[in-house]
């Protein structure tokens, strides 16, 4: 058995290419691995009595839409409507819970995007890697010793709008920064992110709430229409008893809000073990003219349940 020297050791020489520390000023540790797998680490007397150690493996079986398609994820109707989405400008978030595949969804959406569009990607840790031909990855920064240092979230959605960027990808959502996120995609900016929810409709609530983390002079009057007005399509993923990754839900936010309840519409749903044509509309269907695209032609008509 490991002695806790060793232990810190081994965690020492794993945390030297992320650049990030673990003291006992600073308890907590998430960083990337050099091939990629999410490390994350808890010392004593946070734990109890012995060190935390979490690492993710990640696997990425498919690179974009159409790899989603042939591993099962979402059918080729909804992969077509979603790479017609992208490509029209549409802001999509992803939801859905740890291990859903979000990252990896984000980064199939991220190859729908067109070769000349500057694209920055704020993240937490780096786990995107899109190989996109313009990207610009930026992530967060513990304080050092003195407490100084620190870049947040925040900070980077705000720095990301002064690289003229054609699209912006938040990583995760998590607190205040979704205030940020929210204005730069209400402005016109298109964008991605991912949200942790158990469903379409919990994300949605989620987005509202989060903003008014970032003070008290933030108002869910002002939050609710935003994010009507911000977001255009929320895909919600699941992971079955089986380990299969799956699509379960895709949702349209027309921009409609009645008792600060944000209108949705059914897009796409699972139905057995088939994600099926709801009978909501999309938003937005003159940027998908613009574009070149027949929403209509796209979606075809609704499956009777």
């Amino acid at each position: 058995m490991l002695t806790d020297d060793e232990v810190r050791g081994i965690v020492e020489r794993m945390l030297v290419s992320s650049g990030r520390r673990l003291d006992m000023s600073s308890p907590f540790v998430d960083a990337l691995l050099p091939d990629g797998s999410r490390l994350h680490v808890v010392i004593p007397s946070v734990t109890r009595s012995h060190w935390a150690i979490n690492i993710r493996k990640f696997v990425a079986r498919a690179q974009d839409i159409q790899g989603l398609v042939v591993l099962g994820s979402l059918t080729q109707q909804a992969a077509d409507f979603l790479d017609a989405a992208i490509a029209s400008g549409l802001n999509v978030i992803a939801s859905g819970a740890t291990g859903a595949g979000k990252t990896t969804f984000l980064r199939c959406l991220a190859q729908s995007m067109g070769a000349r569009e500057r694209v920055v990607t704020i993240e937490e840790v780096f786990e995107l890697n899109l190989t996109l031909r313009d990207v610009v990855a930026m992530q967060t920064r513990q304080p050092n010793l003195e407490g100084t240092g620190e870049i947040s979230m925040r900070r980077l959605v705000k720095e990301a709008l002064r690289m003229r960027p054609s699209r912006i990808i938040v990583g995760e959502v998590r607190e205040a920064e979704s205030l940020d996120m929210l204005i730069a995609l209400n402005s016109g900016l298109p964008g991605l992110a991912s949200i942790h929810a158990n469903s379409a409709r919990d994300a949605v609530t989620k987005l509202c709430t989060l903003p008014l983390l970032a003070g008290e002079n933030v108002s869910s009057r002002f939050v609710v229409p935003t994010v009507a007005s911000a977001i255009d399509l929320v895909v919600h993923l699941d992971i079955l008893p089986d380990g299969r990754r799956r699509v379960r839900e895709i949702v349209g936010l027309s921009g409609r809000v009645e008792d600060e309840i944000i209108e949705i519409a059914e897009l796409f749903s699972l139905r057995g073990d088939r994600l099926v044509r709801g009978d909501g509309h999309p938003p937005h269907a003159e940027r998908f003219a613009r574009a070149g695209y027949d929403v209509s032609a796209l979606l075809g008509r609704p499956v009777a349940a």
